[in-house]
C-alpha cells in the first residue's frame, strides 16, 4: 500500500477573486486560534487582544468560549479561541466543538476567514499532525511558531521558509510575551485571505473494498504521519548533544515516583497556606467595610422596610460576593504560575494513577484540594480537566471537601459539649472529632466518584496523554491577566445568582412584618433584663424611687433589642418553614429553632453560627468562641422543657454539615461552571440526601447505642 499525498494550493477563481476582495475590505475578519495544550496559544491569544476579551460558554455545553478583538492597521479582527487540541477526531467534546466552529455549525459562532494555528518549535513534529487537520477545512492557514528561543537552546535549528514551503501555507515566528513577530502574523493573516486552500488529501493507492473501511482509515494516518516526517526532516536540524536538556534533568526528581510526591505535597501545601494566610486580611477588610456601609446606611436612612431591604438584603449579599474574591484571586494567581512554569502538568502526571482508581483525571487533585479553603475557586479550578465527564465528576465532589467556613459550626459545636475532653489521655477530643469531620469527606467523595463514573458519567477512559512542556519562566502579564479573568467571571456569573439568593433569604427571615412593625411585645426602655444585678440607686434618695444607671439602661435597650430580633426571626417565614420542616428534622434531634438556623446558613454555612445567637438571644455579635452562646446552646430547652442539645445532637449536626452543600455561593459557581440547572439541582438533592442519611444514622445509631 503506497500512501500519497495532494497538496493543492491554488489560486482563487475569477469570481472567487471578487469575493476575497470584498471580504478582505470588512472592517472585521473572524480569526480562529488553534493549537496543542501548552503550545503557547493563551500567551498569543492574550498579546493579541490585550483586555478586549469576553468569556462565555458554548452554546448547550460545559466547553468554554474565548473571543477577543484583535486590532489590525486595517481594522480589527474577532479572534476565536478554540479549546486546546491534540487532534480534530472528534473524541472529546472540545474536538466536537472546534469542528462544528471551524465548519459553521455552531450557533451563533461564525465560521473564521482565517486560522491561526499555533506550533510549538520545540515539538514541532507532534504539533504538526493538527495543522494537516486544520488543513483539510478549506480555510486559510497561517502557522504561529511559538517557543523559538527555548527550541534554540535545545540545539534545534528550524527552517521556517522551508517548512513554508513544504506546508504551503505562511509560517510566522512569534515570541508572544515581547510581541515580537505579530505584526507580521497580522500581514499574513491578511494575506492568507487571498489564497483558497483546497485541502490536504490523505489517500491510498489501493482500490478499497468493504473489508479494507478500518484499513483505508489507518493508511491515512500513516500517510499523515509520514508527511510530517518528511517535513521535519528536511526543515529541522538538530545537532546531537549527550548532555541533557534543563528539563529533563529537574524532570528526574520532580516526577520521581517518591520525591515527587513529596515535593508536590509540600508545594501544594505552601499554595495553600500561603492563599488562607494572605486572603484573611483582605476578606476581614472586606468584611468590616461592609458591616461599616451598612452601619452608615442604617443610620443614615429612616427605619423601615427600604432600609432593611439595602442594609440586610443588598448590602451583605454584595459583602457576601466579595468576600471570596481574595480566595479566588489568589487561587487562579498560583494555579496560573504553575501552568506557565510547566509544572502543573508534571503534577498531573504524578497523580493520575492514584487518582483513576476512583475514577478521576489527574488534574482532579487541585480543586479538590483547593476546595478545602473553599468550594468556590475549587470548582473553577476544574477549567483544567479537559474531558468534560472528568471534569463534572470533580465539580459533583468537591463541596465534600472541608472548606474553612464549616470550622465555626465544627469550633462551636466542640467548646460547647466536648472542651477540655481527651483520648487516651493526651490527645485533644475536639482535634479528634474535626479530623473525623475531614476524613468522613474524603471518603465520602471518593465513594460518589466511584459511583458516578460508573453509573451517570460512564465513559471509556481515555488514554492519559500529558505533554510535559518545558520548565520556563512565567509571564507575568498572561498570569495577571488570567487571575482577574477569572476574578470577573466570577463577580459577573455566579455574584448576580448569590446577590438574588440573599435577598430572598432576607426577605425569608423579615417578613411578615407586624402592624407596628415589631413582631414581639414591647418592652420599656426602664426594664432591667432578667437575671440582671438590682439596679443602681442614684438621685435624690429622699424621694424614696431608686432609678437605673445609663449602663444598665443601655443593656437593657440592648437586650431587648436583641430579644425583640429573635422574636421577630421566630415569627418569620423563615421560622414558619422552622415549624414546617421540624417533623422531617425531628429524626435527626433537631427541633425547630436548629431548622430556622439550617435554613438560615444557606447564605453561608458559618451563618448557622450568628443565627443561633439570635434565637435563643446571645448577643448580636457572638461567635463560636463566645461563653454567652455557648452556654445558651448549653441551655436551649424544646418547648417540652427537654434538653435542645445534647453531645449527640452536636456531632448529628457535625455530620450533616459536611456532606450538605449548604452555600448559595457554591451552587450558583456550580450552575456557572456546568451551564446547567439540572446537574446543579442534582448536585442539591443527592448531597442533602445523603447529609440526612448520614445524620440519622448517627443520631438513631447513637440513641441506641445509648448515647442519647
Amino acid at each position: 500500500m503506497n500512501p500519497k499525498i495532494i497538496n493543492a494550493t491554488e489560486r482563487r477563481s475569477d469570481a472567487d477573486d471578487e469575493k476575497s476582495s470584498i471580504r478582505s475590505a470588512k472592517s472585521e475578519i473572524v480569526v480562529a486560534l488553534a493549537g496543542n495544550p501548552n503550545a503557547g496559544k493563551t500567551t498569543l491569544f492574550n498579546a493579541l487582544t490585550g483586555l478586549r476579551q469576553k468569556v462565555a460558554n458554548y452554546p448547550g455545553v460545559t466547553v468554554e468560549r474565548k473571543e477577543g478583538v484583535w486590532k489590525l492597521n486595517d481594522g480589527a479582527a474577532r479572534l476565536i479561541d478554540l479549546p486546546g487540541l491534540y487532534s480534530l477526531d472528534a473524541t472529546s467534546f472540545d474536538e466536537q466543538i472546534a469542528r462544528d466552529v471551524l465548519t459553521g455549525k455552531l450557533a451563533g459562532v461564525p465560521k473564521p476567514d482565517a486560522i491561526i494555528a499555533v506550533v510549538d518549535a520545540t515539538n514541532l513534529e507532534r504539533n504538526l499532525y493538527l495543522v494537516t487537520q486544520l488543513l483539510e477545512y478549506k480555510i486559510p492557514v497561517v502557522v504561529a511558531l511559538t517557543m523559538i528561543d527555548v527550541a534554540e537552546k535545545q540545539s534545534l535549528e528550524i527552517d521556517t521558509k522551508k517548512l513554508s514551503e513544504l506546508l504551503g501555507v505562511p509560517v510566522v515566528e512569534v515570541t508572544a510575551w515581547e510581541k515580537k513577530g505579530v505584526d507580521e502574523l497580522a500581514e499574513a493573516v491578511r494575506a492568507a485571505e487571498e489564497f483558497q486552500v483546497s485541502g490536504f488529501k490523505f489517500q491510498s493507492d489501493t482500490t478499497e473494498t468493504e473489508n479494507e473501511n478500518s484499513k483505508t482509515d489507518a493508511s491515512e494516518i500513516f500517510a499523515r504521519y509520514n508527511f510530517i516526517s518528511g517535513v521535519y526532516q528536511e526543515s529541522v536540524k538538530h545537532i546531537q548533544t549527550e548532555e541533557r536538556s534543563f528539563s529533563e534533568k529537574i524532570d528526574r526528581v520532580l516526577t520521581h515516583k517518591f520525591f515527587g510526591l513529596i515535593i508536590l505535597t509540600t508545594i501544594l501545601l505552601l499554595v495553600f497556606q500561603t492563599i488562607f494566610s494572605w486572603a484573611n486580611l483582605p476578606m476581614d477588610l472586606l468584611e468590616s467595610g461592609f458591616g461599616a456601609l451598612g452601619d452608615f446606611a442604617r443610620t443614615s436612612l429612616p427605619e423601615g422596610l427600604l432600609s432593611d431591604l439595602l442594609v440586610d438584603g443588598v448590602i451583605a449579599g454584595v459583602g457576601g460576593v466579595l468576600v471570596f474574591l481574595p480566595q479566588i484571586l489568589l487561587l487562579f494567581l498560583f494555579i496560573s504560575i504553575l501552568e506557565d512554569t510547566g509544572y502543573m502538568a508534571r503534577a498531573a502526571f504524578l497523580l493520575d494513577k492514584l487518582m483513576s482508581k476512583f475514577g478521576l483525571h489527574g488534574k482532579a487533585f487541585l480543586p479538590l484540594m483547593s476546595s478545602f479553603a473553599c468550594a468556590i475557586p475549587g470548582i473553577m479550578a476544574t477549567r483544567t480537566i479537559e474531558n468534560p465527564k472528568d471534569r463534572l465528576a470533580t465539580i459533583m465532589i468537591a463541596p465534600f471537601m472541608s472548606c474553612s467556613a464549616r470550622l465555626p459550626v465544627y469550633a462551636l459545636m466542640i467548646a460547647t459539649f466536648f472542651a477540655g475532653q481527651t483520648v487516651f489521655g493526651f490527645v485533644s477530643l475536639g482535634a479528634v472529632l474535626i479530623l473525623a469531620m475531614y476524613a468522613l469527606g474524603i471518603v465520602t467523595a471518593i465513594v460518589v466518584a466511584w459511583i458516578l463514573k460508573r453509573t451517570l458519567l460512564k465513559s471509556t477512559p481515555p488514554p492519559f496523554v500529558m505533554e510535559l512542556p518545558p520548565y520556563r519562566l512565567p509571564n507575568a502579564r498572561n498570569v495577571l491577566q488570567s487571575m482577574f479573568n477569572n476574578g470577573w467571571q466570577f463577580l459577573k456569573r455566579a455574584g448576580t445568582v448569590i446577590l438574588a439568593i440573599s435577598i430572598i433569604l432576607w426577605a425569608l427571615t423579615a417578613f411578615p412584618r407586624s402592624a407596628d412593625g415589631d413582631a414581639s411585645q414591647a418592652i420599656s426602655q426602664n426594664q432591667i433584663a432578667p437575671g440582671s444585678q438590682e439596679p443602681t440607686v442614684t438621685g435624690d434618695e429622699s424621694c424614696g424611687c431608686s432609678l437605673p444607671d445609663e449602663g444598665q439602661i443601655a443593656e437593657a435597650e440592648q437586650k431587648a433589642a436583641e430579644e425583640k430580633q429573635g422574636a421577630a426571626l421566630r415569627n418569620s417565614y423563615a421560622g414558619r418553614l422552622g415549624h414546617f420542616i421540624e417533623p422531617v428534622i425531628a429524626p435527626l434531634g433537631f427541633d425547630w429553632k436548629i431548622g430556622v438556623a439550617l435554613i438560615a446558613s444557606f447564605a453561608a454555612r458559618e451563618v448557622l453560627v450568628s443565627t443561633l445567637s439570635i434565637i435563643y438571644n446571645a448577643g448580636k455579635d457572638a461567635n463560636e468562641e463566645s461563653e454567652n452562646l455557648i452556654q445558651a446552646v448549653r441551655d436551649a430547652k424544646r418547648d417540652d422543657g427537654t434538653p435542645a442539645w445534647t453531645p449527640l445532637t452536636a456531632v448529628t449536626l457535625m455530620v450533616f454539615f459536611v456532606l450538605a452543600i449548604q452555600c448559595m455561593s457554591t451552587v450558583a459557581v456550580v450552575r456557572r461552571e456546568t451551564n446547567s440547572w439540572s446537574w446543579t439541582i442534582f448536585m442539591v438533592v443527592y448531597m442533602t440526601a445523603l447529609a440526612y442519611a448520614a445524620a440519622f444514622l448517627t443520631f438513631q445509631g447513637g440513641k441506641l447505642l445509648g448515647f442519647g
